[in-house]
């Protein structure tokens, strides 16, 4: 099992922009209480700006500020759309790939009934562990169980955590598409598919192509490596980008067939959250499937 990886500090930044947006964005539909107790002291002092309003100054504190701050909005409609496909589609058993410091386990009532199982590297799991410490889950059962997706098998992952394949299952996949090779992304949908019962659920969330957002990382990768700034996520680079027609292909390949499938700005209009990321809104998708 790999253990060469730090833990993600994509994920911190995901749990930053959730406690960001709790209470402030898209009001009446997102809330994420749990998000800001998983931070270090360290963390806060930026969360607590964007909060505020406050923008620090100079260069390296105001990049890490906008970067929060533009996270907040682009979490809020995605984390709605993907506990609203959890809600309509209501199955004994979760499984969160790649889940990095998501809450859902601890602040969802919906899951009450549910076992979850959380699927990540090792090392972010173990940071997880020690951020969540002692704070029991709402979920009927959880259980942490370490697969690293580029290296590990996740099936015997699957079958050591106690999935039941018989059992119809919520899979939920945000977040992690961009990072994985096509290779990768191939081998987990065909481990998915072949533990999934009739009427399985597949809930991605993807990164569509876009070269405004693509010259956007670059530059912020090139001012991270001259020193600039020290972006949060400056060493975990996007792999792979996919049209909907893209995913839709290897949703199919797997056995699933996709419902439907909404770019983030849509969803942030509807639910009247902020929209000044429009191009980052725009390229992120959520797409929900059914297994056949």
């Amino acid at each position: 099992m790999s253990e060469e990886r730090v833990a993600s500090r994509t994920a911190v930044l995901v749990c930053l922009g959730r406690a960001a947006a709790d209470g402030r964005l898209a009001v009446g539909h997102f809330t994420d209480p749990v998000a800001a107790d998983l931070l270090t002291v360290e963390e806060r002092v930026v969360l607590d700006q964007v909060r505020a309003g406050t923008p620090p100054q100079g260069w390296a504190e105001r990049s890490t500020y906008e970067s929060v701050r533009a996270c907040a909005e682009i979490i809020a409609p995605r984390t709605v759309a993907i506990d609203d496909a959890i809600r309509s589609h209501p199955h004994l058993q979760l499984v969160v790939l790649g889940a990095g410091l998501d809450t859902r386990a601890w602040r969802m009532p919906e899951l009450v009934d549910v076992d979850v199982t959380e699927i990540d590297h090792p090392a972010s799991q173990r940071d997880k562990r020690a951020r969540i410490g002692e704070r029991p889950a709402l979920a009927r059962t959880f259980r942490f169980q370490p697969v690293d997706l580029a290296v590990d098998d996740l099936a015997a992952g699957l079958e050591a955590s106690g999935h039941d394949g018989d059992v119809p299952t919520t899979w939920l996949w945000e977040g992690v598409l961009p990072y994985l090779t096509r290779r990768d992304i191939v081998a987990t949908l065909r481990a998915i598919g072949d533990r999934s019962a009739r009427g399985s659920t597949l809930i991605v969330n993807y990164q569509t192509p876009s070269l405004r957002a693509r010259a956007g990382r670059l530059v912020v990768g090139t001012l991270a490596r001259l020193g600039r700034t020290a972006t949060i996520t400056a060493n975990e680079p996007w792999r792979t980008l996919l049209t909907a027609e893209q995913l839709s292909g290897l949703l199919a390949n797997a056995g699933f067939g996709v419902q439907h499938d909404d770019d983030l700005l849509s969803i942030a209009e509807r639910i009247g959250s902020e929209a000044r990321v429009r191009t980052s809104l725009r390229n992120g998708r959520v797409a929900v499937a059914a297994r056949h």
